[in-house]
């Protein structure tokens, strides 16, 4: 199946969808860490396109990963046609990840990565790729290291296309998903150094999920012992307090377990929670 484009590309973006189709078709068989994000979304659908039954695409399962967020990535992978196996890791029960240190997405990745290659041996020794971008090298990502441990291929990275050429190059190519949201684990919800339990993991997925049925779909809550903290774009806090009775944002969240609930009028900032580790690094 060829993914025809269906909108228009600047030079530089068409040159980088011809670039990535060249760099996958040139591998033999492909295991994709695929989350359901635009980013192994698209890796996952250029593989599909060159590879076709050669490629497949796994999705780790865990407390870390909301459940509303499998399903999605489940469809999506429907949608492109690709082969998609899920695995179970258990990173919530090793103390490098549930202790949460500043280095807790090595951990994770580590694990995924476990689970990756055996599925990966099995398929003929296929290569595993994911979806890490240019934009994230620049970035905070502990995570990076151990996949390249692993001997993950990062094509999008390699490549240097970004976030913005990622979401261009997936709308060219009529993927619905090219504009959904950035959605980080779950435990970068909660601050490094205070422990991260599924119950925790429970409790953020089903807040986020009951905010976003109401019509909001960026959004983050952090928590903090037992507080709740709602993170949204600046532009649309002021909507959410119209849309939303306070009321029932407060009876909701304490039904999940929270005793505090507040709303951060600095609005969603991607990776606040690292802010502290940058400017003491």
């Amino acid at each position: 199946m060829f993914f025809s484009q269906l909108e228009s590309l600047t030079a530089s973006e068409l040159k980088q969808l011809t670039l990535l189709r060249e760099f996958v078709k040139k591998i033999d068989q492909v295991c994709v860490a695929y989350s359901g994000g635009i980013d192994s979304s698209l890796v996952a659908t250029i593989a599909h396109e060159q590879l076709g039954s050669k490629a497949f695409a796994v999705t780790g399962v865990s407390p870390s990963l909301a459940p509303y967020l499998l399903k999605q990535a489940r469809l999506q992978a429907a949608w492109i046609g690709i082969r998609h196996e899920e695995c179970q890791t258990d990173e919530i029960s090793q103390p490098n990840y549930y202790k949460n240190p500043e280095n807790r997405c090595f951990a994770c990745k580590q694990e995924l990565h476990k689970h990756l290659k055996q599925l990966s041996e099995k398929f003929h020794s296929a290569q595993v790729l994911d979806g890490v971008n240019h934009d994230d090298l620049k970035d905070f990502r502990p995570g990076i290291e151990a996949s390249n441990q692993a001997g993950v291929i990062s094509p999008l990275a390699e490549l240097e296309i970004d976030k913005k050429s990622i979401r261009a190059i997936s709308k060219s190519l009529g993927l619905p998903w090219w504009d959904k949201p950035a959605q980080p684990c779950l435990a970068s919800r909660i601050p490094f150094g205070e422990e991260i339990s599924a119950n925790r993991l429970e409790q953020i997925a089903l807040a986020e999920e009951w905010i976003i049925n109401q019509g909001f779909s960026k959004v983050r809550v952090r928590s903090q012992g037992l507080s709740a903290r709602i993170e949204l774009p600046e532009n649309e806090i002021d909507n959410f307090l119209k849309v939303i009775e306070r009321d029932r944002i407060v009876k909701y969240f304490l039904s999940l377990g929270f005793n505090s609930i507040s709303l951060d009028l600095e609005g969603l900032i991607s990776g606040k929670l690292i802010r502290d580790i940058k400017a003491n690094g």
